[in-house]
């Protein structure tokens, strides 16, 4: 597509003489003076006489941006770089508007203002002098994005985006994957985790010594299938539950995603065809019109003013796509409550306001917006304030932004303000194809961003790799891009309309991806613990073996020398290391899981890794998220306090009532009254109680001017939806304590009815009449140094009348603020200390609120010094700053104090008690501000009353540390409140001394945390205390602490299921937590704890069997048991039994929760430890050397009668031993006690090969059985009785029995 010619100068520049104004193009060719020669230029064309430019101070072409929330700590040398673009571009569109369009076709071209020249104006391109500086210019970058490419992505290179076209790079693509497995990489990582285990080993290395025939006993399929079977059913629980990970992956990967399809146009053109809308602002208007503001040049500079309509770049269809099929280039369409799907740069956001000011002004007449300016002028007889008259301009500018949260993201409640570039935003839709996206590389930062964005003559152009920047030709326009222009994967829309957006990294390449660790696989402590006492048992048999071959003498005999003998008792004693462990820990692990997700207490229950439920039990340390987990991120205005009187609960209806009657307009005939509007200098009129008293007018007067400052000094912006066929009226705002401070206004009688970014209107809600409208002059944004946030407003007296003469009518300055900082800005006064300390005791959220009147000579004092603070380079932001604190923050009147209160989750504050009793020490892990976590670990309880909390925040030097650490070591009952920079000194420079002091306190409180330094405090504590940590959280934040996590918790909130698809335990509220710990932990602990040392227990007593009969078959490594006896013993005829275990339990779960102390006691491990090991090793050795030894005594050694005897004595003695550990009886115990024994006695007709059926069915049998099955019992059953009357143990004691 050809492009337009330049123009060239007709007229030197602007006399020096000019206003301020005039410096611009010298002041920028200062800057930069090779980019921004002049080029050459084509015959101007002659302009109304009657037109005459806007214009506007050249700090808002310069730092615009700075002005913004969150930027006035930036430096000039960043200005290029990180640049708030949308400010800095709308300014530069102000200086685009003011035109008449019945100039012709080449009216679409941009002009730059200056003073009219006879019948001529000077005319010059945008891009010939509106040029961009180098530091900024995007053929100038640090990583020079024009090179050649590869084929293959590289990452650590920056990359250049042409929008909706193929990308010559082949970037990853966006599927999200939670899975611990590939299908490659499955087989060999779970064959080396289960290997990695002892006994699992041990069992393989004696499977397959039986393919040796000098070691084989038996059948080989006796010690190989029990350990494929193992195998099968660990790998087959891994591939389920990974399997089920992908399945929920796959529903986030199959979300759908409305993506713009920019197809060719056809070469024809379509005379019929509807008009682009630039086409639209060229040529529709008549005389005494003019363009639009915003951005019409910027979207036409290409075209040539003599060609006349062309075809559009492209044809748009929109399709949909599944959300892991986006890829890099692709356009979205995001609206509200929509997932952003990865990181992307926003091009253009429209809602309903927008799209109608946007049709309308196409067709605008703009000739107001100078006269308001003469006007202005002329009755202020000076200069008007460059403020007022960039607000003035800005009004007419359409300007594309949208609200995104970002909790799912970085932790923080506030919503985000995000722009559009007027490079992109005022371009149509079908010209986007013609824009190029220039970024970095992939970066974890997540409130970093630099880039740039291009517009290029033609769609080919900007899909070329190779394009060159000839800046010369101004063929392309560039304008910076800035965090403030991207929207992060897994944030959430929040505004209204739609909002078009170009994908730039997907998958792993997103901030989320790269901020979040890789899956693990997690095992947990009690399998540690079995595999250590695994290898005492293998020792015991080796021991045992050399042993037994020692007393022989070490003889050789004929084909077996003494050290294959020990290998065979080896293989004989191997049943010491019970190969039915893994099978029955794993079963039982698996009908934790059931439990959980079947009670009815915990319900949306997920057991997602159903390997570490025993974990759940031995928890000593909980870190958890605040937004969302603690909170509902829901704000309420609970409390109010104006000085002498308090209003909170129902004493609102107070309130109420002062407002109406303050803002109460009188009806009348009178038209002057008709349209009077409500002012800080109104009279208060008490028209219910004509005979008040004086002291109540001055209350009323009080809460009248405090409920309009809060309904006033705010950033919100009402929105109106549809639902249902209603109009609801929701608030677009960056804060939700802003939003719940405008309700409250609204809900006691003064509602936000509309707003701009000049004006701002209140109405009445009980009659909708406008009673206040306000012109804003100036916001002071609130920021993290500055905690409090200013607006200065023009009142207007008459509802029809809009003149903005700042000569007449009040100018008042308003500011709410954090305690801290308005104490020392307000008057001096007895009260507000006492009143914000006694609402912080109460966890509520504090601001206090302020104003001050304003003559018009100090505003325009203050407005003129202001604008000159804002123009320096060097030190700025102290500047503006000294001149707002010297004008405006001195002597301020204090209007009153509001308590917020963000909404805790059901039961917070009682599960944090009962979980602190129950001895876990809990963290508070939040990317929110300091003041809100220590309101919320207040309000929560999870600071206790009168604890004393230590504050380190902006902590900077090494030496200051370690007096922080000093300090906290001799107070350990102190409550820590950190914030991340002073975490991220600690960790770097003090790790070990900073942590060894850390988990000494009850509870922890760590703010504007990344989410790598929350995973990096959750390892920490681990690899120091060598504890159980359990994480939880309910955002995409909060995976990389719940995957480092010895126990990960997701919350299903309305936020996201980013967290609770990564954790290995999904609840839907926090209190669940409390049953999932107190109740699920400990009878998984204490069920595994038994089951496992039963199973111990019952390969130990068959392998003291084993022992004595080689030891009275004079040391022979023969079988006792072989084939289906000890395949038999150990499934069929013990396993249900042992098994029914799981279902056994010490205490019901109402005694659990009233002594959370009793969970104290898991921690130890007393359950399962050396001590109860070596006990139940006494047991075995015990009840294995009576059985055997009394059966060989009564019916001989070898035979038939003997193995009778032995084996049915040992399958009885271990169903009476499960009976005797039963705590809690339960219906499956009994069936699976007696079935197994009913299926024992009627398998014996069947055992002919092994026993002497004709001696079972004899007397003989039955009181030899009876006999030592008696000797064997008795006597562990009687200590049993005895220890537990002498050291009761703890469950026994609040038990009474």
């Amino acid at each position: 597509m050809p492009s337009s010619p330049s123009y060239r100068h007709t007229e030197p520049p602007d006399s020096p003489t000019h206003d301020s104004d005039s410096d611009l193009e010298l002041d920028i060719q200062e800057l930069d003076p090779i980019s921004t020669t002049p080029t050459r230029g084509s015959k101007p064309e002659p302009a109304d006489k009657s037109q005459k430019s806007s214009r506007i101070a050249l700090r808002n072409l310069r730092m615009g941006g700075l002005r913004r929330a969150g930027k006035r700590h930036r430096a000039y040398g960043e200005l290029g770089h990180d640049r708030d673009a949308a400010d800095e571009d709308d300014d530069t569109q102000r200086l685009l508007g003011d035109r008449d369009d019945a100039q012709g076709p080449e009216d679409g071209a941009p002009l730059l203002g200056g003073r009219p020249k006879g019948n001529h104006e000077r005319r010059l391109s945008l891009s010939s002098v509106l040029r961009v500086p180098s530091f900024m210019s995007s053929n100038k970058r640090g990583t020079d994005a024009d090179d050649d490419l590869p084929e293959e992505d590289d990452p650590s290179s920056s990359r250049v985006v042409p929008v909706g076209a193929i990308q010559p790079v082949r970037y990853p693509t966006n599927m999200v994957s939670n899975a611990k497995y590939t299908p490659w990489s499955f087989l060999p990582v779970t064959l080396y985790n289960e290997f990695s285990f002892f006994f699992n080993m041990y069992f393989l290395l004696v499977a397959l010594s039986q393919i040796i025939p000098a070691l084989r006993i038996g059948y080989l399929s006796t010690y190989i299938a029990p350990l494929a079977f193992v195998l099968c059913i660990t790998m087959g629980k891994e591939a389920w539950d990974d399997i089920d990970r992908r399945r929920r992956d796959n529903e986030a990967n199959s979300e759908e995603y409305t993506v713009l399809k920019f197809a060719h146009p056809s070469p024809v053109t379509n005379p019929r065809r509807k008009k682009l809308r630039s086409e639209t602002m060229k040529r529709g208007s008549k005389k005494g019109r003019t363009e639009r503001t915003e951005g019409s040049g910027l979207s036409d500079i290409q075209e040539d003013p003599d060609s006349g309509p062309k075809n559009p770049s492209s044809t748009i269809m929109e399709t949909s796509k599944k959300s892991k099929d986006l890829a890099v280039g692709d356009v979205l369409r995001l609206s509200k409550g929509q997932r952003v799907p990865a990181d992307v740069v926003i091009l253009q956001c429209s809602n309903s306001e927008t799209s109608d000011a946007a049709e309308a002004s196409e067709q605008a007449d703009l000739a107001d917006l100078v006269s308001l300016d003469d006007d202005a002028e002329s009755s202020s007889k000076g200069k008007q304030p460059a403020v007022e008259r960039q607000e003035s301009a800005a009004a007419n500018v359409t300007v594309g932004e949208t609200f995104i949260r970002t909790d799912q993201l970085d932790g923080e409640t506030d919503w985000k303000l995000r722009l559009a570039s007027p490079l992109t935003q005022n371009i149509p839709t079908e010209e986007l194809v013609r824009l190029r996206v220039n970024g970095g590389k992939p970066d974890k930062k997540v409130n970093e961003f630099l880039g740039t964005v291009e517009l290029l003559p033609s769609r080919e152009e900007a899909s070329h790799q190779q394009a060159t920047l000839s800046q010369e030709a101004g063929s392309v326009t560039s304008a910076p891009l800035s965090i403030d222009n991207t929207a992060w994967a897994n944030t959430v829309i929040a505004s209204q309309g739609s909002t078009l957006a170009v994908i730039m990294y997907t998958g792993p390449h997103t901030r989320s991806a790269l901020s979040t660790s890789p899956s693990r696989s997690k095992t947990g402590l009690l399998e540690y613990e079995i595999n250590s006492l695994t290898k005492i048992l293998c020792a015991l048999t080796l021991g045992l073996s050399i042993v037994l071959v020692a007393l022989e003498g070490f003889e050789n005999r004929p084909g077996k020398p003494w050290y294959i003998q020990i290998m065979r008792f080896l293989v004989l004693f191997s049943t010491i290391v019970p190969i039915s462990l893994r099978v029955n820990l794993d079963m039982g692990k698996t009908a934790y899981g059931r439990f959980i997700q079947r009670d009815p207490g915990i319900p949306g229950a997920i057991v997602r890794t159903s390997t570490i439920p025993e974990d759940l039990g031995r928890i000593e340390y909980l870190l958890s998220d605040k937004t969302g987990t603690l909170t509902q991120n829901d704000m309420e205005m609970k409390k109010i306090h104006i000085g002498t009187v308090s209003y909170a609960n129902e004493a609102m209806d107070e309130v109420n009532s002062y407002v109406r009657q303050g803002f109460y307009v009188q009806p009348t005939t009178d038209p002057a009254t008709q349209s009077m509007l409500i002012t800080p200098s109104s009279t208060y009129v008490n028209t219910v109680a004509v005979g008040a008293t004086r002291t109540r007018r001055e209350i009323g007067t009080r809460v009248r001017d405090v409920v309009l400052a809060l309904a006033l000094c705010h950033n919100v912006t009402p929105t109106t939806d549809e639902e249902d066929g209603k109009e609801v009226t929701s608030y677009q705002a960056s804060s939700p304590d802003e939003i719940a401070i405008v309700k409250w206004a609204e809900s006691v009688g003064l509602k936000l009815a509309s707003r701009d970014r000049k004006s701002m209107t209140l109405a009445a809600t009980t009659t909708g009449r406008p009673v206040v409208r306000v012109s804003i002059l100036d916001v002071f944004p609130f920021t993290s140094e500055g905690k409090r946030m200013g607006i200065i407003v023009h009142f207007q007296e008459d509802l029809n009348n809009t003149n903005r003469d700042l000569s007449t009518g009040d100018i008042w300055f308003y500011q709410k603020g954090a305690d801290t900082v308005m104490s020392s800005i307000v008057v001096a006064n007895d009260w507000l200390d006492e009143e914000t300390a006694n609402m912080a005791r109460e966890g509520l959220r504090t601001l206090v609120v302020g104003r001050k009147r304003l003559s018009y000579q100090q505003y325009q004092e203050f407005s003129s010094r202001y604008h000159e603070a804002s123009l320096a380079i060097n030190n700025r932001d102290a500047g503006m700053q000294k001149v707002v604190g010297q004008y405006l923050e001195n002597d301020l009147e204090l209007l009153g104090v509001t308590g917020v209160e963000d909404k805790l989750q059901r039961d917070i504050k009682p599960s944090l008690e009962l979980l602190r009793n129950a001895g876990i020490k809990i963290w508070m892990l939040t990317g929110d501000k300091v003041e809100t976590a220590r309101c919320v670990a207040v309000s929560s309880k999870l600071v206790a009353r009168g604890q004393f909390i230590y504050t380190v925040d902006k902590l900077k030097r090494k030496d200051n540390a370690q007096e922080h650490l000093d300090f906290l070591r001799n107070k350990t009952d102190a409550c820590l409140l950190i914030d991340g920079e002073s975490l991220a000194l600690f960790l770097t420079h003090f790790r070990i001394e900073f942590i060894s002091v850390a988990v000494r306190l009850p509870t922890v409180v760590a703010c504007r945390c990344s989410p790598t330094q929350k995973a990096e405090i959750a390892t920490l504590i681990k690899e120091y205390t060598k504890k159980r940590v359990c994480c939880i959280g309910d955002g995409g934040n909060d995976v990389s602490m719940i995957q480092a996590a010895d126990v990960g918790v997701g919350i299903v909130g309305k936020e996201g299921r980013q967290a609770s698809l990564a954790a290995d335990f999904s609840i839907e509220q926090f209190c669940h937590l409390v049953k999932l710990l107190v109740w699920h932990g400990r009878n998984s602990y204490k069920r595994s704890a038994k089951l496992a040392q039963f199973v111990i227990h019952r390969g130990l007593i068959i392998a003291v069997c084993q022992t004595m009969y080689s030891i009275a078959l004079k040391f022979e490594p023969e079988g006792l048991y072989i084939d289906w006896l000890m395949v038999g013993y150990a499934t069929v005829y013990t396993a249900a039994p042992v098994l029914s275990l799981v279902l056994d339990k010490d205490v019901d779960e109402n005694l659990a929760n009233l002594y959370p102390e009793l969970y104290k006691e898991l921690t130890t491990g007393r359950s399962l430890s050396y001590r109860t090991f070596f006990v139940w090793v006494l047991v075995s050795i015990y009840q294995g050397g009576m059985i055997q030894g009394l059966s060989q005594i009564l019916t001989g050694v070898e035979g038939k009668k003997m193995t009778a005897v032995s084996y049915t004595v040992l399958i009885l003695n271990e169903l009476l031993m499960v009976a005797i550990e039963i705590t809690t009886w339960h219906p499956v115990m009994i069936i699976s006690i007696l079935g197994t024994f009913l299926m024992y006695i009627g398998s014996i007709p069947f055992l002919g090969g092994y026993f002497n059926l004709e001696f079972v069915i004899t007397w003989g049998f039955v009181w030899r059985v009876l006999a030592i099955l008696s000797i064997s019992l008795v006597p562990p059953y009687a200590a049993k009785l005895i220890r537990r009357t002498m050291k009761p143990p703890s469950y026994r004691k609040v038990q009474n029995r």
